[in-house]
């Protein structure tokens, strides 16, 4: 083996970062950016630095603001995302099972998918009044037909050898929606979930914003209509940085977990 061989086997490998340690950089790039754009603008009425945004939001979490306003906002959102996933759940199994409903899903979300979600608010107070059952209603809206698409194109994915097994060893009906397309469909579904959640998430922020406006109560989007109203800004974006913060929680440790003990440990990972 000649020296330049030896040279090269020896040397030591590049220093790389893991994908959590390249976000956490990013991350921190970011909020120096923020920091030094604040600074050099120098209207806090118009942009807090990220250290005068850290300070409203420790002061509001000292006070116990903040905690109810997301303790209200996520339990409405659980609530109306487990009840898309449940209405998803049906329909999809029903397309997958027949045609007629196949039929119906396809014209179910032609017509009412591309609808939005902020705009069923109109319809919501008139059905169900000021209050959590309207802003559930819409939040079921927003998740149902993405996660129904995605889990549909996830169950027609499906190689047609595996369904002849599942046929072929005795699934039908239920069981065979449980015991083979949903395991074989998983990463599509879980993509679904994610698209489902992000979806709920800012159509929540937005229903208590208008909601919030009009009942005098609400969580994190009533804390960010009233201090934006009181041109208090630092807060303002101190309620935005609290719906990033969740929503970065949500994606690093839900779903993360969930995709790495099914999908990456079931080698189904593309």
């Amino acid at each position: 083996m000649s020296e330049s061989t030896l040279s090269t086997s020896a040397r030591p490998a590049p220093f790389t970062l893991g994908p959590r340690a390249r976000r956490l950089v990013i991350l921190v790039g970011l909020a120096l950016i923020w920091e030094s754009y604040a600074r050099w603008l120098g209207n806090s009425l118009l942009l807090p630095s990220f250290l005068e945004t850290l300070g409203a939001l420790r002061e509001n979490l000292r006070n116990g603001e903040l905690p109810e306003r997301v303790r209200a906002s996520l339990g409405i959102l659980l609530t109306g995302y487990g009840i898309g996933i449940g209405v998803a759940a049906i329909i999809t199994a029903l397309a997958a099972l027949s045609r007629w409903g196949e039929s119906l899903l396809g014209l179910l979300t032609a017509m009412f998918n591309p609808l939005p979600a902020i705009a069923l608010l109109p319809v919501a107070l008139l059905w169900f009044g000021v209050g959590a059952s309207s802003l559930v209603f819409v939040i079921v809206h927003s998740v149902l037909w993405p996660l129904a698409l995605a889990c549909h194109a996830g169950f027609r994915a499906v190689p047609p050898t595996l369904r002849m097994a599942g046929r072929n060893i005795g699934l039908t009906g239920p069981s065979y929606v449980v015991g083979l397309l949903i395991p074989a469909a998983l990463p599509s579904i879980l993509s679904g979930l994610r698209l489902g959640w992000a979806f709920a998430w800012r159509t929540l922020i937005a229903a208590e914003m208008v909601f919030g406006a009009s009942a005098r109560e609400g969580g994190l989007g009533w804390f960010i209509f009233v201090n934006r109203s009181q041109l208090e800004t630092a807060n303002v974006f101190a309620g935005l940085l609290t719906v990033i913060l969740i929503g970065l929680a949500v994606e690093s440790f839900v779903f993360a977990t969930l995709n790495r003990l099914t999908v990456q440990r079931w080698g189904q990972e593309a």
